[in-house]
């Protein structure tokens, strides 16, 4: 008999440097697999799972700064595909049936984004993971996964971060940082917290979409925060 779970179907936001560990760049295989160790136990509880990844371990839009937006953007979105396809290998590396599906068409590496693909993929208990962003310059893969999570109905956004929760400012730099056990969107946009970018906190606000904001450092925190336990910041 499968243990309680808080949720039916939630979606992962990874950063790119979750992936990179302390070697700051590229994908560290020991990183990659503790996480998708968590994965896995998410899935074999019996929920489903979507994911969607970063690629600032590769590119970040800002390195870009002599470029043209657009351009710089596009290769951002190509870095999440990368970091896609490493997560899709350890995945089924350890079992886990998984699809990646890219906003960009690249058909001999992903499927493209296809809703109805995705959901069917979600409730055969395969992982997806979404790559390349929304597809288009100007938006960040927070927005992404605020998109793709009212898109498939996903019950919560987990948001894994390398700081443990919301805090009035940053604790790494304010020693007197207040954390927040839960904050409304509201407060989010009114105090600009930097938790996740404006549009994407406006897209969850108006969808109803719970987002919880966690420590990645310890990749066990997924199965806890799954399982129900009150870990980092609640956002509703």
């Amino acid at each position: 008999m499968k243990e309680e779970t808080q949720y039916k179907r939630i979606l992962l936001k990874l950063s790119g440097e979750v992936l990179a560990g302390e070697q700051k760049n590229g994908v560290n295989a020991e990183v990659l697999g503790k996480l998708c160790d968590e994965i896995k136990k998410v899935v074999e509880l019996g929920v489903q799972v979507a994911i969607v990844v970063g690629g600032g371990n590769f590119w970040r839009g800002r390195y870009g700064h002599q470029m043209e937006r657009t351009t710089a953007d596009y290769m951002g979105m190509l870095a999440t595909t990368m970091n896609g396809l490493a997560l899709q290998d350890a995945l089924e590396t350890r079992g886990i049936f998984t699809r990646l599906q890219t906003a960009i068409e690249m058909r001999e590496i992903a499927e493209p984004y296809i809703k109805r693909k995705a959901l069917k993929h979600l409730e055969k208990g395969r992982v997806v993971i979404f790559a390349c962003g929304t597809g288009n310059p100007y938006f960040t893969t927070d927005t992404t996964a605020a998109l793709r999570a009212a898109e498939i109905d996903a019950d919560v956004i987990l948001l894994g971060k390398s700081i443990d929760a919301v805090y009035s400012a940053d604790p790494e730099v304010d020693k007197n940082a207040v954390k927040y056990d839960e904050i409304t969107y509201l407060d989010i946009l009114n105090k600009d917290l930097k938790v996740m970018d404006s549009t994407a906190t406006s897209l969850c606000r108006d969808n109803q979409i719970p987002i919880i904001v966690f420590g990645i450092d310890d990749p066990k925190n997924i199965v806890r925060v799954v399982k129900g336990e009150k870990l980092g910041t609640i956002v509703k």
